[in-house]
């Protein structure tokens, strides 16, 4: 094995003991804290929620037709959703001081955030992006997450010049005080993503009272 070789592997292995742990954070979740805080809910009509119709279906990732091979490690730069014409850069994102995972700028409505401590998008397991529903000017990136459906698709473009495309297959709404952090974050052994902003009711003294999550499995590599 050549000098570069070896060193590729161990960035890699880097890479992975920096990851968290996902047990960790789906304590962190569970104890109700908020996943993104800066949601100011404060217009005439709120943000489309999931249907009821688009809860995340039973089938089993490994047997889904269509399911693409896993991509070696590369950082996203750029994520489309077209249903919702969403076309947005994407900024690395990690914890925060206080165990939070965090979210890009407020001020940026049209940035979203790529969790570190996942896997990046189309790698083997779950990987996580973020962004803010609205902004205390209007809408940000993420504010139609509610109003996509199943069978809809996201598509990362990499830093290594291969777009990752994911099929959705579930949108649903969690409160932050019963937040499933093992079924959202967990490994399924294939590569899987979720896109994750705030919603379900807000109040000015709580913010939003939950997340909406959209579950989507990698389809296509281009």
């Amino acid at each position: 094995m050549s000098a570069s070789e070896l060193a590729e592997l161990a960035e890699e292995e880097e890479r992975r003991k920096r990851r968290a742990p996902w047990g960790v954070i789906a304590l962190v979740l569970l104890t109700g804290l908020a996943l993104i805080r800066n949601g100011s809910g404060e217009f005439d009509v709120g943000p489309p929620q999931p249907a009821t119709a688009a809860a995340a279906d039973s089938r089993i990732p490994g047997t889904f037709a269509g399911s693409a091979t896993p991509q070696p490690f590369s950082e996203p730069d750029r994520m489309r959703i077209p249903a919702i014409q969403v076309d947005a850069p994407v900024m690395p994102v990690g914890l925060d001081a206080d165990g939070w995972v965090g979210a890009p700028p407020p001020e940026d409505p049209n940035l979203a955030g790529w969790f570190t401590g996942a896997v990046s998008p189309g790698e083997k397991g779950t990987a996580i992006l973020v962004g803010h529903v609205d902004n205390k000017l209007g809408p940000a990136v993420f504010y139609g997450l509610g109003a996509l459906k199943k069978g809809n698709r996201v598509e990362v473009q990499r830093k290594d010049g291969k777009t990752a495309v994911f099929e959705i297959y579930g949108i649903e709404v969690f409160e932050k005080n019963n937040f499933p952090g093992d079924r959202v974050y967990g490994s399924k052994g294939t590569p899987e993503l979720r896109v994750i902003t705030c919603g379900g009711g807000f109040s000015k003294q709580n913010g939003y009272a939950g997340n909406v999550v959209t579950f989507a499995r990698l389809v296509e590599v281009r």
